[in-house]
C-alpha cells in the first residue's frame, strides 16, 4: 500500500522534477504534488510525495528529514489526513480555572430582565443653552466708530442753526412744547 509524505520548508524555486530527482534516490515515486497559491500562482513552500512501498517511505523520512535540499533543511514526515487534528500542544504552567457549572434547571442566568423600551426612563437631555440656538448675533454699540472721508466736522455747527441745544435741555416740558409751536 502506498504511503504519502509531507515535505516542508521547501525553497520557493523548487520544481516537481527537482523533488522526483531528490526522492527518486530512495525509490520510485507514484505521486508528487507541489501546491501553488491561488492568487499569485507561486509555490507555497511545501509538497506531498507518495511512495509505493511503506518501507521506502520510512527510509525517506529517516534519511532526508532535516537534510539540506537546495540550500534549506527540509522537513519530511508522514502526511496526515485533512480532518485529523494535529497532536495536542503542551499546556503552559498556568491552567485556566474551570468555568462555573450551569444552574441545575438547565437555564443560564444572565441577571434580571431589562425594562421594556417604552417604559424606560429617558436619559437626561442637554441643558437648554446647549440644545436651543441662541439667535442672531447682536451688534456692538460701544467702541470706536469710523466715519468716511466725506464727513466734515466743520459743517456740524452750521446745521444747528441759532438754537442752543445745551440750554434747551434745562427747559421744562411746557417750555419745550411752546418752542416747538
Amino acid at each position: 500500500m502506498s504511503t504519502r509524505l509531507f515535505v516542508g520548508n521547501l525553497p520557493y524555486n523548487a520544481t516537481e522534477a527537482d523533488l522526483r530527482e531528490h526522492f527518486g534516490a530512495i525509490g520510485p515515486l507514484s505521486y508528487v504534488y507541489l501546491p501553488t497559491d491561488r492568487e499569485t500562482g507561486k509555490p507555497r513552500g511545501f509538497a506531498f510525495v507518495e511512495f509505493v512501498e511503506r518501507a521506502q517511505a520510512e527510509e525517506a523520512i529517516r534519511r532526508l528529514n532535516n537534510q539540506p535540499f537546495m540550500g534549506r533543511p527540509i522537513a519530511v514526515n508522514e502526511a496526515r489526513a485533512k480532518d485529523q487534528q494535529s497532536s495536542p500542544r503542551p499546556q503552559s504552567q498556568f491552567t485556566p480555572r474551570p468555568a462555573a457549572p450551569p444552574p441545575a434547571t438547565g437555564e443560564r442566568n444572565f441577571g434580571p430582565d431589562d425594562a421594556p423600551r417604552r417604559t424606560r426612563k429617558q436619559p437626561k437631555s442637554a441643558t437648554k443653552n446647549q440644545r436651543v440656538p441662541k439667535g442672531p448675533i447682536r451688534e456692538r454699540t460701544s467702541g470706536p466708530v469710523s466715519f468716511g472721508e466725506d464727513d466734515d466736522d466743520d459743517n456740524f455747527y452750521d446745521d444747528l442753526g441759532e438754537e442752543n441745544f445745551a440750554s434747551s435741555a434745562n427747559l421744562s416740558e411746557d417750555e419745550m412744547r411752546n418752542e416747538e409751536l
